[in-house]
């Protein structure tokens, strides 16, 4: 049993505390929300949760690499993170190409040097009777949202291993139908079920150098939804089922975009954060009757 005097002797000890004590140990807490000079690559970024992942990480310091189909909405991005201090790089590409989206990593690394954060936030799939979903939406379901996140968190490896203090960051982005049952999202929430779980098996094995994590969302206010948030009565139903009552905005899941990139995070790994309103059900019945 060591005495008070021996325990503060070895507590003092450098090498021990190499072992015990957080590299951030000594930051403000603030400070540890901030990812300051590290760079991001952002899939799906030219709107909705893509755009506002992408600003956020530039307010709170890093320089991001923006990728999405149509250029004039990444354009729009870019200019708002330049007017937030930090740079931004544009990369068109149709990211249901796999070789696309594995290039995104080799082009940061390129214009800046480094890669720190990956944020897969590409993906999803049309919601479809069980009988009128076949093999091909399945296929491309699961590609779409799992192969293409695959494809870029392993090329961005290599880089995320020279990430300076505890590596790099990789976070996926599931749903709340990945783990919860409704008629119609079968495709959907497979595929977003496997990417809850390929976070859990990658955190498992790129630790300790890389942490992966994901977060659950439920229904956000972006395009996807626009078909349905202007219907009234859908919006209405879809906040009464939510126990916070609202749908979510986009920077509600930025901002965790940003914990789980910052070093206010560096002791969390293969976990989804579900940012879904307090949900346990789809916020959307799609009224598909019995078979």
């Amino acid at each position: 049993m060591l005495d008070r005097s021996s325990a503060r002797g070895w507590l003092r000890a450098p090498e021990l505390k190499r072992v015990l004590v957080s590299p951030y140990a000594d930051a403000v807490i603030l400070d540890r929300f901030r990812v300051t000079d590290r760079v991001a690559v952002v899939t799906g970024a030219g709107r909705g949760i893509g755009a506002a992942a992408a600003l956020a990480l530039a307010e709170a310091g890093a320089d991001v690499l923006i990728s999405a189909r149509t250029e004039d909405q990444l354009a729009k991005v870019a200019r708002e993170v330049e007017a937030a201090g930090r740079r931004a790089v544009v990369v068109p590409a149709d990211l249901n190409d796999p070789d696309a989206a594995e290039g995104l990593a080799e082009a940061a690394a390129r214009a800046f040097g480094r890669l720190d954060i990956v944020v897969n936030n590409v993906g999803g799939a049309m919601p479809r009777p069980f009988l009128s979903t076949k093999p091909r939406h399945l296929t491309h379901a699961f590609q779409f949202n799992v192969e293409i996140a695959h494809r870029l968190t392993a090329a961005a490896v290599p880089h995320l291993l020279g990430s300076p203090g505890r590596g790099g960051a990789v976070i996926n982005i599931s749903s709340v139908v990945g783990r919860v049952a409704g008629r119609g999202y079968l495709a959907y929430g497979t595929a977003k079920a496997a990417v809850a779980h390929y976070t859990r098996l990658a955190a498992a094995d790129l630790a300790p150098r890389i942490r992966v994590n994901a977060i659950a969302v439920g229904s956000v206010q972006t395009s996807a939804l626009d078909m349905v948030l202007t219907d009234d009565a859908l919006r209405a139903q879809m906040e009464r089922v939510t126990p916070l009552h609202r749908i979510a905005d986009p920077q509600d899941v930025a901002a965790t975009v940003v914990f789980l990139a910052s070093p206010a995070a560096c002791y969390i790994t293969g976990k989804i954060l579900e940012v879904d309103g307090g949900l346990e059900g789809p916020s959307l019945d799609l009224a598909i009757p019995d078979l």
